[in-house]
């Protein structure tokens, strides 16, 4: 059990409707007890109370709830205010918990607690973050099911099959003049090439993890003039940014978030294509090169009006990582093509709407490609891909080791990075970086 009492406002500062209180630590109940003026309720049941300061002062009249430890998220006694959303309400019960001894907690904090008493492992305390900050279904969807402890048991399986590696190849060395069973080597060099190939193919995910955390980024790219901006604001649904027959009108990024079928996408408008002499214009090209180049999507926009033509430096854009995208079909007096730079051309008018819903679809349709894994955990954090690819290493050094003991020594390095993703070795030094992600009150 810890030796502070700490306390939140988990449902976040502002007005609101409903205020929830978290305490956690040895003296919660004894805080609920003085703030009540009555004995603790039943666990796990909610009770309503008049809740008063230390001066007997009415403070709020709401909902307890009791989790006596170590049947609690923190594994400690918790206590949960359910109160009305006023300022006032909440400023009267934080100022009656320091009366009363207990502290402000920091960010993360209740859920650095819950995995300290064992509780959750790394995994699943991130998951806690990330499904707080998850804006679409999708991205709910990991966090929930990482959260359940699917990405923690399938790194503890392989945790586990290398430590059993692990103890053949070292009972080889103990031992060897004992009669051991045979094909213990054999069987260590099997397990550790099964673990090693199963990581490598959890690592060729492309990204997918971290990807549906952040959101796919995708480019609108083209020529001045081609209606990049309209074409953003009629997907934005909204006025994101300025439209005018201005050539060079958009000098920097402009970015809008759009939810697609659950898959988080951020569209960013462009500066138009071409050569330019004027300074700020040449910067805002710049920037956009380098936005499609690093963009997951690429939507490659031209003007239907200037058809049979087609923008070079726009052509040269187009990859299997691009969606293309003729404007202005509303005007065109030549037909489209079916098809520029190999990749089939999606008609649209961003005046008159025509053709957008076939857009949205073609979007949602790549990025579920991209971010959609059928259900498989997927590596969420650098942190992840960085330790699994540095047990991937160690396990190739120990399966080509011109002695055992290296052998043994490069295994139980492969379960070290392992562990620490997990948090089943010793990481005070990066609990820290984890938690400190995290909002008030989890």
């Amino acid at each position: 059990m810890n030796g502070s009492t700490i306390f939140a406002l988990a449902s976040g500062a502002g007005r609101a409707g409903v205020a929830v209180f978290r305490l956690s630590g040895p003296d919660a109940g004894r805080a609920l007890q003085m703030l009540s003026g009555r004995a603790l309720p039943a666990p796990r049941r909610a009770c309503r109370c008049l809740l008063r300061n230390v001066t007997g002062e009415p403070l709020d009249d709401g909902l307890v709830l009791w989790f006596p430890g170590p049947a609690s998220f923190t594994g400690d006694d918790v206590v949960e205010l359910h109160l009305h959303g006023g300022r006032a309400v909440a400023q009267g019960i934080t100022d009656a918990l320091v009366a009363l001894g207990l502290r402000p907690a920091e960010p993360g904090e209740f859920s650095r607690r819950a995995f300290e008493a064992g509780k959750l492992d790394l995994t699943q305390a991130e998951a806690i973050a990330d499904l707080v900050d998850a804006d679409t279904a999708a991205q709910r969807r990991q966090a929930l099911s990482q959260m359940g402890g699917a990405l923690g048991r399938l790194y503890e399986d392989w945790r586990g099959r290398l430590l059993r590696a692990q103890a053949h190849v070292e009972a080889e060395i103990d031992f060897s003049d004992e009669d051991l069973p045979g094909g213990l080597g054999l069987a260590a060099s099997r397990a550790l090439q099964e673990v090693a190939a199963e990581i490598s193919t959890h690592l060729a995910d492309g990204g997918r993890g971290e990807r549906l955390r952040d959101g796919l980024h995708v480019a609108i790219v083209g020529a001045p003039n081609v209606g990049k901006s309209s074409l953003l604001n009629c997907l934005a649904g909204r006025d994101v940014a300025i439209v005018s027959a201005t050539a060079g009108t958009t000098r920097d990024v402009l970015e809008v978030h759009l939810d697609l079928g659950g898959y988080p996408v951020t569209l960013a408008d462009t500066a138009g294509l071409r050569d330019t002499t004027e300074e700020i214009e040449r910067e805002g090209v710049r920037r956009a090169r380098l936005r499609a180049d690093h963009a997951d999507l690429r939507l490659v926009v031209f003007d239907g009006t200037c058809l049979p033509q087609l923008d070079p430096d726009s052509v040269a854009m187009i990859d299997d990582a691009s969606l293309v995208v003729v404007n202005k079909v509303d005007c065109v007096v030549a037909g489209c093509p079916r098809a520029v730079g190999g990749q089939p051309v999606l008609g649209v008018s961003a005046a008159t709407g025509a053709g957008v819903e076939r857009l949205l679809a073609a979007l949602q349709e790549r990025a579920g490609a991209v971010l959609d894994g059928g259900g498989a955990p997927a590596v969420t954090r650098a942190r992840h891909r960085a330790a699994l690819q540095e047990a991937v290493t160690a396990i190739g050094r120990a399966r080509v080791a011109s002695l055992p003991e290296l052998a043994a020594e490069d295994v139980r390095l492969a379960v070290r990075a392992i562990g620490r993703i997990t948090g089943r070795v010793d990481v005070e030094d990066m609990l820290d970086l984890v938690f400190s992600e995290f909002c008030i009150g989890k």
